[in-house]
C-alpha cells in the first residue's frame, strides 16, 4: 500500500464517512487496492488454471468497498486487518458460488481416492503419489495437482456456514469478524466439533506432515516456500502435502461413517 501521511489519510476518511463525498471513496479504494492484489496472489496460486485471477480480483474488489462502506475509522481497528477479512471472504464466497471445480477435476478426485483405497489394501500402507500415478495411467503430476484442486475446494466447503435462510453471513467461518449477526448457538457447537475432529486428525500425522500442513493452511506458505524452511524439495513437500491429505480425509471419512 502506498504511504499516505496521517492527517492526510484521515481527512480522506472523514470526507468519506461524513459527507459520503464520491471522491474521497474513489481515492480510499484506490489507496488500498494492493490489500486486494496481495490476497488475490495468494489465493489465485492454489486455483486451477481455468479461474480467471480477474474475476478473483473483481471479487477481492467487491469486499474492499464493502469494508470500506462499513468501517468506522474512529474504532480501534486497523482498517487494513478489517478490510483483510473482507476481502478474503468475499473472495472466498464467491468461489464457493460459482463451483469453480470443473466436473473433470472432481470426478478425477473421487476415482483417484477409490484406488488410493485399493493401493493402501494391496501394499497395507498409504499408497504414493507416484503409485496411484501408474494405477490410473496418469502423471504424478497430475495426481498433485488435481489433489490439490481438490483439497482447496474442500477447504472451501468445510468454511461455509449454515444454510439457515434467517442467519446468512457474507464470510465463512475462517474468517469471522465482529458483526451485528451473529451466528446461533448450535452453529456455534458444529463448526466446534468441525474444529476439533480435524484437529484431533491432525495428531494422527507425523512430525513433518503435521508442519506441512500447519504452514500450507495456518500460516498460508507456498511449497516452494515451505520446502525453504524445512531445507527440502518443493516435490518432496508436495509428497509429504498428499500423503498428509489422504491420511486426514480417510481418518475423517471413518469418524463420519
Amino acid at each position: 500500500m502506498k504511504q499516505q501521511a496521517a492527517p492526510e489519510l484521515e481527512s480522506i476518511w472523514n470526507k468519506w464517512q461524513q459527507h459520503k463525498d464520491e471522491d474521497a471513496g474513489n481515492e480510499l479504494v484506490a489507496l488500498y487496492m494492493p490489500l486486494v492484489d496481495y490476497h488475490v496472489k495468494r489465493i489465485a496460486a492454489h486455483l486451477p488454471k481455468n479461474v480467471s485471477r480477474q474475476e478473483v480480483k473483481s471479487l477481492g474488489l467487491l469486499g474492499l468497498v464493502d469494508a470500506i462502506e462499513k468501517f468506522d475509522y474512529n474504532r480501534d481497528l486497523k482498517f487494513d486487518t478489517y478490510a483483510s477479512f473482507r476481502i478474503r471472504g468475499s473472495i472466498m464466497d464467491g468461489l464457493r458460488r460459482e463451483d469453480w471445480l470443473p466436473r473433470t477435476v472432481r470426478d478425477k478426485a473421487k476415482k483417484m481416492e477409490v484406488v488410493a483405497e485399493d493401493l493402501e489394501q494391496v501394499l497395507g500402507r498409504e499408497p504414493q503419489p507416484e503409485e496411484i500415478a501408474d494405477r490410473m495411467g496418469i502423471s504424478s503430476q497430475e495426481v498433485l495437482s488435481t489433489l490439490k484442486d481438490s483439497l482447496y475446494a474442500n477447504t472451501l466447503s468445510l468454511e461455509e456456514k449454515s444454510n439457515d435462510e434467517d442467519n446468512q453471513s457474507s464470510e465463512g467461518i475462517g474468517y469471522m469478524i465482529p458483526d451485528e449477526k451473529v451466528s446461533l448457538p448450535e452453529d456455534q457447537m458444529i463448526d466446534q466439533e468441525k474444529v476439533s475432529e480435524l484437529a484431533d486428525a491432525i495428531q494422527h500425522l507425523n512430525e513433518k506432515e503435521q508442519m506441512v500442513v500447519s504452514l500450507f493452511y495456518q500460516e498460508e506458505l507456498t511449497l516452494t516456500e515451505i520446502g525453504e524452511v524445512l531445507e527440502l524439495s518443493t516435490s518432496r513437500i508436495s509428497q509429504i502435502h498428499s500423503r498428509a491429505i489422504f491420511k486426514l480425509r480417510k481418518i475423517l471419512s471413518q469418524a463420519i461413517e
